[in-house]
């Protein structure tokens, strides 16, 4: 079962990518690659520090970065986000991205935890919420950024 649910981590939300428009996946790609750079580091970090264990994984390097989250979940799930929340005002994006990070950090989760895929150690739930709203806020401001830098005049 395990399994299962990393591989439909891995390969579900890449899919769900052929029903977004090519201008929406073009734009977002890099804010989605740059989010899963951040979770990389944190789970290196989580790691060191032991904030939480990665139980089950599909490659035998994946005990310290969980590949179905961070390359399977992250990336296509930031480019969902800002698809449907970048280009309304800010407190949208910050909303909508807020109550998703909340989903994931109190719900799913456990899910994760219940499966015995992820053990939090000395990270608790409301402590990922935390680094996922300051992720959100980096990546918030680099597509603003890029944006402004890319987009003709």
């Amino acid at each position: 079962m395990k399994k299962l649910i990393l591989w439909g981590m891995l390969i579900i939300p890449w899919l769900s990518l052929f029903f977004i428009n090519k201008h929406s996946l073009k734009r977002f790609m890099p804010v989605g690659i740059l989010a899963a750079l951040f979770v990389t580091m944190i789970f290196e970090m989580g790691y060191v520090f032991d904030w939480w264990t990665v139980k089950a994984k599909l490659v035998p390097w994946g005990h310290i970065t969980s590949l179905p989250l961070t390359y399977g979940v992250f990336i296509p799930g930031t480019i969902w986000i800002y698809h449907y929340t970048f280009d309304r005002p800010m407190w949208v994006y910050f909303v909508f991205n807020s109550i998703v990070d909340a989903i994931y950090a109190f719900v799913l989760l456990r899910v994760l935890i219940y499966f015995e895929i992820y053990d939090l150690e000395k990270m608790k739930h409301f402590g990922i919420f935390i680094m996922m709203l300051i992720i959100s806020v980096i990546i918030y401001v680099y597509q603003k950024w890029q944006d402004k830098i890319m987009m003709p005049e």
